[in-house]
């Protein structure tokens, strides 16, 4: 499946779940900024994701993507914003971040409110890569 699928899939998947239009759903679209889900949204578009492409993805995979698999306590400071390493790691992995506009300012436990419909296209696209060469 190629990536213009995949798009369409969460695309689709997140207006049956949220109840957006189709038209809203953009790639640099935040979940759940733009779109308005909440944590349970996201359980039910994974689910969704799931039934139509016959695989897994999950709230773990990512927070696996934000966080680059860093511990918490190295992810965030003290003081309870997002650390110096734990920019470097989102900016490998969230490419449309302003790392410069977060620093010392931006909250870990809001790290969620960073994810796009693209950062999630990309996911399941690594994760259907990564199921292919298992098979």
């Amino acid at each position: 499946m190629v990536r213009n699928e995949i798009f369409d899939v969460v695309q689709q998947s997140l207006v049956d779940a949220i109840g957006v239009d189709l038209e809203e759903v953009a790639a640099e679209s935040t979940l759940l900024g733009d779109l308005g889900a909440e944590s349970l949204d996201l359980l039910d578009v994974l689910f969704r994701i799931e039934r139509k492409l016959g695989f897994k993805v999950t709230m773990n995979d990512i927070t696996m993507m934000i966080t680059g698999g860093i511990p918490d306590e190295q992810f965030g400071t003290d003081e309870g914003y997002i650390s110096d390493l734990g920019l470097e790691k989102l900016k490998e992995n969230l490419p449309q971040i302003d790392m410069e506009s977060l620093r010392g300012k931006f909250e870990a436990e809001r790290v969620l409110t960073l994810f796009t419909v693209d950062n999630l296209v990309s996911l399941v696209e690594k994760r259907q890569a990564e199921l292919s060469t298992v098979s």
